[in-house]
């Protein structure tokens, strides 16, 4: 890739966009990163709500054109970089099972996550985008348990998405230690990708902090 189509990565350290790096080291992709210290409030800031309105990392840009959401991300560099081997190909019969587990995460997974965090009562099943949270839970477990990977034996981008979620959100206490979740997030993240992106995440944070006398 020449310089004009390198991506870059609007960026936080220990947020969700540290699974958008990881990913795209995984990948091999060539990037940059646009740094924002949010313990200075920096995404509310007028130039970054004029990237993203929500003041939400990630987000990342490519050919002058922008792209949000940690779905979208992660699927359209995935597929932006198909010789690493992360993304089932249209033709694949895994593509739609590939696509189901990463929509499921952000259309399932999160608002449930975000009702436990802050406690409160979820929607009737019927009107839940999640349905409740331990059938939310128990369809990835039984997913998992088939393992090693969301889809098996094959490593796709969802497992780099997932595998960082389950991480943090178990170090949180939101979602319980089971054996096949612990298993599943050591599995990625003792990867050579994750455990750089962590050590850089830590010395980012700490300057961070420092810079607002945290």
């Amino acid at each position: 890739m020449t310089a004009s189509n390198r991506i870059t990565l609007y960026y936080s350290p220990q947020t969700r966009a540290t699974g958008t790096r990881v990913l795209l080291e995984e990948l091999g992709a060539p990037y940059d990163l646009q740094i924002l210290n949010m313990k200075a409030g920096e995404q509310r800031q007028p130039a970054y709500l004029a990237v993203n309105p929500l003041g939400k990392v990630p987000a990342v840009r490519y050919h002058g054109e922008l792209v949000t959401e940690q779905v979208a991300i992660t699927i359209f560099l995935a597929d932006l970089f198909p010789q690493a081997g992360l993304t089932p190909g249209l033709d694949d019969p895994l593509r739609g099972p590939y696509l189901r587990w990463i929509a499921y995460y952000g259309a399932s997974f999160e608002p449930a996550l975000i009702d436990k965090f802050m406690q409160r009562e979820p929607a009737p099943v019927t009107q839940s985008p999640y349905a409740d949270y331990d059938t939310m839970l128990g369809a990835l477990e039984t997913q998992l348990s088939k393992g090693p990977y969301l889809l098996g034996e094959r490593m796709t981008a969802a497992d780099v998405l997932w595998g960082v979620a389950f991480s943090w959100t178990m170090m949180f206490g939101i979602v319980p230690k089971k054996d096949v979740f612990v298993r599943y997030a050591e599995r990625m993240t003792s990867r050579p990708a994750f455990q750089r992106i962590n050590a850089a995440d830590d010395e980012m944070a700490a300057q961070h902090a420092a810079a607002v006398g945290g």
